[in-house]
């Protein structure tokens, strides 16, 4: 009896062995959730941060390695799965950055001049509106057919609201107009052919291209303005019945609450907004970037490029741009379009952003860095190739990656083209490329 018992016990130490040691993953179930894993490292790798990408494989790979993980907690192999699920996870939902005052002062600094020109704008529409003799009722108009001596409104002043620009534009027959009213109370037809609309008008663009980058293009107008006289057109595009309105001359616009400006015939750009003339003077004392170093490098100059666009340093920003992008009138025009969709950008969709791996080509002309080809040539050669392939051109990239105000990243990385010309400065090429 004894005997049997110690035979008994390797036995029982066997079994106890067996069942104290961890269980492993079946090879197949590891190998299959591996699979999808790396399908999802892959796809956050693609995404470079952009937490709005579709990730296809991550519910099938976190599914997987979530029931493995409580099959078999134990298993090295499920564990480190579910270590590089955990990680592929925090990336998946995109890079972030720590937002600081000095990175989002330029929202403050402009509410603040938004704030001030308000309040100047209030008192400037109401000096313009004092001793003039107003049409106290706009709505219902008079009827221009049959309109009388004692109700002509000829070559009275009026405040016109609800001046919608430019949904309500039209060309009639007779000039262009915005559309004021509608068929049950008469029409008012305002003038915009001429500088009397023009001067303000581009006041307007200008004030939100230094001061107020939050005005969209689609506007809403009150205008002061004479009355002229009638006219018979076709009120708008979506109306076809034509109908009789009273003309009105603008001499001023004003946007409540943020902004005036009126016309002036003797100003070089026929109109001007309240105390335009100082702008400058108070946005210089914003400045954190005033030119660009001539040694600056490509990632130095795009962070100039971007401080300029977010003080509204519009010389600044052209300094940044290769001069041969807006040496005519229609690049001109093309470079402040993208001015106002960078102040857009910076307003609505992110605050800061960063740039990273530069590099470096040499696009024309020999690369005095080329040390292979440099280790065979003398001085003599050297020069000579120089004369012969003319000045050197360089092309740099410059990857650039956006934040949000809670500095969550936005987009992928963009890439921004700069070049250099001989022993010139780095300058911006695609300059309306988004950060």
């Amino acid at each position: 009896m004894k005997k049997s018992v110690l035979l008994l016990l390797p036995l029982l130490a066997l079994s106890f062995n067996a069942l104290a040691a961890p269980q492993s993953a079946p090879k197949k179930d590891v190998d299959f959730a591996n699979y999808y894993l790396k399908e999802f490292e892959a796809e956050v790798k693609r995404a470079q941060g952009n937490a709005n990408t579709m990730f296809r494989n991550k519910n099938e790979a976190l599914n997987r390695i979530q029931t493995l993980m409580k099959a078999y907690p134990q298993d090295a192999a499920v564990q480190a799965l579910y270590e590089r699920a955990r990680t592929a996870l925090m990336m998946s939902k995109g890079n972030y950055n720590q937002i600081t005052p000095a990175m989002v002062a330029y929202l403050n600094n402009e509410k603040q001049l938004r704030e001030k020109y308000a309040q100047l704008s209030v008192t400037k529409w109401k000096e313009l509106q004092q001793g003039r003799e107003l049409i106290t009722k706009v709505f219902p108009s008079v009827d221009p057919l049959k309109n009388t001596p004692e109700t002509d409104p000829t070559e009275k002043t009026i405040v016109l609201p609800d001046v919608k620009y430019p949904d309500n534009q039209f060309v009639g027959a007779s000039g262009e107009y915005i559309v004021v009213g509608k068929p049950s109370t008469g029409f008012y037809f305002v003038n915009i052919s001429g500088r009397e609309w023009l001067g303000p008008y581009e006041a307007i663009k200008r004030f939100r291209r230094e001061v107020d980058g939050s005005l969209g293009e689609s506007l809403n107008f009150t205008v002061l303005g004479k009355i002229t006289g009638p006219a018979f057109e076709i009120p708008g595009n979506r109306r076809t019945a034509m109908a009789w309105g009273w003309v009105v001359e603008p001499e001023a616009l004003y946007i409540d609450g943020r902004i005036v400006a009126t016309f002036d015939p003797n100003h070089d750009k026929s109109g001007s907004f309240v105390e335009e003339d100082k702008v400058a003077g108070i946005k210089e004392g914003w400045y954190t970037e005033k030119d660009v170093p001539q040694d600056a490098t490509p990632e130095r100059v795009m962070e100039i490029f971007l401080a300029s666009i977010k003080e509204k340093n519009y010389d600044l920003y052209l300094k940044c741009i290769n001069p041969e992008r807006y040496k005519t009138e229609t690049a001109e025009s093309l470079v402040r379009y993208h001015w106002d969709l960078h102040q857009q950008r910076l307003h609505g969709e992110y605050v800061h952003a960063t740039f990273s791996d530069t590099k470096i080509v040499v696009a024309k002309g020999h690369d005095d860095k080329n040390d292979l080809e440099n280790f065979f040539l003398d001085d003599a050669q050297r020069d000579h190739l120089i004369k012969m392939q003319g000045e050197k051109v360089e092309h740099a990239t410059v990857k650039s990656q956006a934040f949000d105000e809670n500095g969550k990243q936005v987009g992928g990385k963009n890439v921004h083209k700069l070049i250099r010309k001989g022993s010139g400065r780095w300058y911006v090429d695609d300059y309306e490329i988004r950060f």
